[in-house]
């Protein structure tokens, strides 16, 4: 029966750009810590690895040799067992050009990139189409990422305007991210599915600890699913996960309910079109 369900993504995103070992003691931030991580997570099973780098600091960072140490790390540990899939989210402190560069310059597998940053008005979209056409022309994977409604008609006029190329591309619905008590629902994702109007590979992540609720909503409805610490740092039951691999398990558990199972690495690369 299980060879029967249907795959499912599973991405682990486990610091984010903002929580410190304060939040949680186990969140991870050095490239050791994140090998550790993916190993974990996969184990559990997860496919994807979104990674956040930090300075000496502890502070968001975009710097290329970082992410070359965490990358390479954490490909050590995992091989191709995972997608390495970087961020390029500005948090207030990366200009556009700086986002685009750190690309160009890391080449990774896979990046995520907010529409609402790196194209958020008329005047971007020249540039923004010659990056996307780059990535393409690399065979480096976007996920673009959607807010809102209003960013979901954005990306749909992007992509019949031929701002962003391909036939499959992957976006990423973020639950939560503007409900005034930082808590998800999966009501909200209706609105965003339906103002979705091109072939996408979609998936969800969720604030606050209704998380692994959306997450099966979304394996319901043909989805794939973003969870960690990056969002949430607890599990159903309101009780703080010990891990970012405690939230995969959790998810991982409640998956043939819904007639999914977590993907493996090779057939998260087919799903997304990587091959």
């Amino acid at each position: 029966m299980t060879d029967q369900l249907s795959p499912i993504i599973i991405a682990v995103a486990p610091n984010g750009a903002r929580k410190q070992k304060t939040d949680h003691p186990a969140l991870p931030l050095t490239s050791v810590e994140l090998a550790q991580t993916a190993v974990a997570c996969r184990d559990a099973g997860a496919s994807m690895i979104h990674l956040h780098v930090r300075d000496a600091q502890g502070n968001h960072s975009l710097d290329v040799e970082a992410y070359r140490e965490a990358t390479s790390a954490v490909h050590r540990a995992v091989g191709s067992e995972m997608i390495i899939q970087v961020t390029t989210e500005a948090v207030g402190i990366y200009t556009v050009d700086q986002q685009m560069q750190v690309v160009r310059e890391l080449k990774p597998e896979a990046v995520s990139l907010a529409i609402r940053e790196v194209c958020a008005g008329a005047e971007d979209e020249s540039r923004a189409a010659e990056f996307f056409a780059w990535l393409w022309r690399e065979s480096i994977s976007p996920q673009f990422i959607l807010y809102s409604v209003e960013d979901v008609l954005r990306f749909e006029a992007l992509r019949r305007r031929g701002v962003i190329p391909g036939d499959l591309v992957s976006v990423l619905y973020v639950l939560g991210r503007y409900s005034g008590t930082g808590a998800s629902s999966a009501a909200e994702l209706l609105p965003m599915l339906s103002a979705t109007e091109s072939q996408v590979v979609w998936s969800v992540c969720a604030f606050g600890a209704t998380e692994a609720n959306c997450m099966l909503a979304a394996a319901e409805q043909g989805g794939h699913a973003r969870v960690g610490f990056e969002n949430n740092l607890q599990l159903a039951n309101g009780e703080v996960a010990i891990d970012n691999a405690a939230l995969v398990s959790a998810l991982a558990e409640g998956l043939p309910s819904k007639g999914r199972k977590p993907a493996s690495g090779a057939q998260a690369r087919l799903l997304l079109g990587m091959y």
